[in-house]
């Protein structure tokens, strides 16, 4: 009898061991996951997520840059966050915010796939006392959006349209217009910068607009509303698809007239389009020459310039937007009043912004500007001197 309690006890206390592991493991906090399989990244004992981040394609070599920027500056800061990617998708963006509403962010940093598709779901973020900073592309028709962190995107035009004019040798040039997606913002005032640089020089006969009967029909104007500029990025959108700038390159060239081509000026709004234009037109035999904007500084674009096939690109260090952004959000957190510098109307009401310069790059400067900066290293590039 003896040898059977002892059993029986030892039986009991492994038991009674094993149910008390059990129930320590159970209650143990951990990370996060981030159920998309995008992109996270976490740091603290908390266990939550106070900053949440949402991009809106993986897509776009830009935004892998914001992505890899932000992954450095948060490894330096105490607080919980979480990077999300839309992929082009509005329903996407709306589910991101939901997630990070639903993990308890305090502060929602978004860079919006559609300006306007966005309000509803900043507006749900704003609903549950959640601080919303609107970065590089503005959220719009609503007034949930706290901050708003950018590039001074009418100087990204301006710089853009100032370039072509620096170039330009004698006159009836013909002038290409191509512009960024209706839906963002953003391609609205980079055109609207150039718009106000070109008109006067498209009115002076510098320039003759080979692409836009939209635009041939406003280019006495230089002051032009928001409608007549929609009217001309209608015709004139590539939807920041490197794929449709060239269709529509490749389409316009083909319609064109001979006086339509020999030495012309090209107005890309951004890398990724400009290099699909540029190479349409350097195929084209009737295509003697081309001046071609461009803008973030994409590594591809970069060799373009290198190779003389893209002659500029607005830098927009990344660098500098990404610590504004987080910059404020520790100040939101922190219980401080952000640093703002202007205000952007967003259709409903002024929002307070922090503006970033840009810097022109071509040949002439890109090593000073990118390499010696510590922004990208020689070895990424051939033929750099």
């Amino acid at each position: 009898m003896n040898k059977k309690i002892k059993l029986i006890s030892v039986l009991f206390i492994g038991l009674l061991m094993m149910f008390m592991t059990a129930c320590g493991s159970s209650n143990e906090t951990g990370g996060g996951s981030n159920d998309s399989g995008e992109s996270s990244a976490s740091k603290g004992n908390s266990g939550g997520v106070e900053v949440g981040i949402v991009l809106p394609t993986r897509d776009e070599p830009r935004w892998v840059q914001d992505e890899e920027r932000f992954k450095a500056a948060l490894a330096e800061s105490e607080y919980n966050t979480e990077i999300l990617f839309s992929q082009g998708s509005s329903a996407n963006e709306r589910e991101n915010v939901e997630t990070l509403i639903n993990r308890g962010v305090d502060v929602l940093i978004i860079a919006p796939h559609d300006g306007a598709a966005a309000a509803s779901s900043v507006a749900a973020a704003k609903a549950e006392g959640i601080t919303v900073i609107s970065y590089d592309r503005l959220v719009t028709d609503t007034d949930a959006v706290d901050y708003y962190v950018t590039f001074d995107s009418i100087a990204v035009g301006e710089a853009q349209g100032q370039y072509l004019i620096d170039n330009a040798n004698g006159t009836g040039i013909p002038l290409y217009l191509y512009a960024g997606a209706s839906s963002d913002n953003n391609a609205f005032l980079f055109f609207e910068g150039a718009w106000k640089v070109l008109q006067p020089k498209i009115a002076d006969g510098t320039f003759v607009i080979a692409n836009s009967s939209e635009a041939e029909a406003l280019q006495a104007k230089a002051d032009l509303t928001r409608e007549e500029y929609g009217r001309i990025l209608g015709q004139v959108t590539t939807n920041w698809d490197p794929s449709e700038a060239i269709n529509k390159a490749q389409t316009q060239l083909t319609a064109a007239s001979d006086d339509l081509k020999g030495d012309v000026a090209i107005l890309a709004p951004n890398d990724g389009t400009a290099r699909s234009i540029a190479d349409v037109f350097a195929a084209d035999n009737e295509i003697t020459s081309y001046f071609i904007t461009g803008q973030d500084a994409e590594i591809a674009s970069i060799q373009y310039i290198i190779d003389g096939k893209q002659s500029m690109t607005v830098f927009k260090d990344v660098r500098t937007l990404v610590q504004d952004a987080i910059g404020m959000a520790i100040d939101v957190l922190d219980g401080k009043t952000p640093e703002t510098t202007g205000s952007y109307n967003n259709g409903n009401v002024d929002v307070s912004a922090k503006q970033t310069n840009v810097i022109v790059v071509d040949q002439e400067n890109v090593k000073s500007e990118l390499i010696d900066s510590g922004y990208y290293e020689a070895s990424q590039f051939t033929g750099l001197e």
